[in-house]
């Protein structure tokens, strides 16, 4: 399954987990691979997916989430909106679990006692180890109860070595997200504005620079500066599969917020394979020195990392209308 020595002991792991479901275990070990990014525990997931005996649902930890909120609020409770995200499934699959806000803390909380309670097994790739969940010293303890949970049920395993192999240009192409672009200052022409609107995707007014067909235009203070949430995100998903954002400033100059929030958008457009354009007011070679050294920052250069910086504006050739 895995030919990279960093990667067997996942793989293991993961190969242990369908020989219990093939045997119809009752109370299956789950699998947690948590690692810097870049090292492919998401590749290992979608391998361990592909050869799963019996019913499985694979997630990205923000569009569950955000799906448990809207059907908690449908349905009247967690278990009856844990029970709807499941269906059938014998196997979970979250993709970036982490816990930073300790009321999406509860909530995870909640939902891991009831797959344990459903005999549901769980496979969860993270950057964060699981006692490195909820790392705010305010409220770690509150969450103590569900790492020892997850420690007990799940077999933890570390997906190191030393190489990102997005960042070194190993990572498999694609067409979506990857075949994405970073501009520099001056490269891109930012819409008139006439056309600028507002769109309302959960209920929120998020202003838009444009929609031209299937590409929705953002200015970056309006995405990321403002209190926009992965909900967010995902509802305009629904209606736009190609993103423009302009405007991007060096991740030195953000806040905590505006940081969290770029790295959600690019989360969420990655995992959808959706292509992104990013109009950055900084060279490349600037825009991400003297930021902290976190696992989110270190995932939101990774991934931007795959977008690739071309001689000319694909976006007022193709899409001028």
């Amino acid at each position: 399954m895995a030919e990279d020595p960093y990667q067997r002991a996942g793989a293991a792991a993961l190969g242990r987990l369908c020989g219990d479901l093939a045997a119809r275990r009752t109370t299956p070990r789950g699998v947690y691979l948590w690692g810097p990014v870049g090292r492919g525990k998401t590749w290992l997931m979608e391998r361990f997916l592909e050869a799963v005996p019996g019913p499985a649902r694979r997630h990205h930890f923000h569009g569950f989430f955000a799906g448990l909120h809207a059907q908690a609020h449908r349905l009247g409770s967690i278990d009856d909106a844990v029970d709807a995200a499941l269906g059938d499934a014998r196997v979970l699959c979250f993709d970036e679990f982490h816990v930073h806000d300790v009321g999406d803390g509860m909530l995870v909380a909640r939902a891991v006692r009831i797959l344990h309670e459903r005999g549901v097994a769980l496979v969860a790739t993270s950057n964060y180890p699981p006692s490195g969940l909820l790392p705010n010293p305010l409220f770690h303890h509150l969450f103590e109860p569900t790492i020892a949970l997850l420690e007990r049920r799940l077999e933890v395993v570390e997906v190191g070595g030393p190489i990102d192999r997005r960042r070194t240009g190993t990572a498999t192409p694609g067409d979506g997200f990857a075949s994405g672009e970073f501009l520099p200052p001056g490269a891109l022409d930012v819409p008139e504005p006439g056309e600028r609107r507002t769109l309302r995707p959960s209920g929120r007014a998020l202003p838009v620079l444009a929609v031209r067909g299937d590409v929705v235009w953002f200015d970056f203070a309006d995405l990321c500066r403002a209190p926009t949430a992965p909900a967010d995100y995902l509802a305009v998903l629904r209606e736009h599969g190609e993103w423009v954002v302009t405007g991007v400033p060096p991740l030195r100059e953000l806040d905590a917020d505006a940081l969290r929030r770029f790295g959600n958008v690019v989360d969420v457009l990655c995992d959808a394979d959706v292509r992104l354009t990013v109009s950055a007011t900084v060279a490349r070679a600037d825009f991400a020195t003297s930021v902290p050294a976190e696992p989110d920052v270190d995932r939101l250069l990774s991934r931007l990392a795959l977008l690739r910086e071309p001689a000319r504006a694909w976006i007022q050739d193709s899409q001028t209308l």
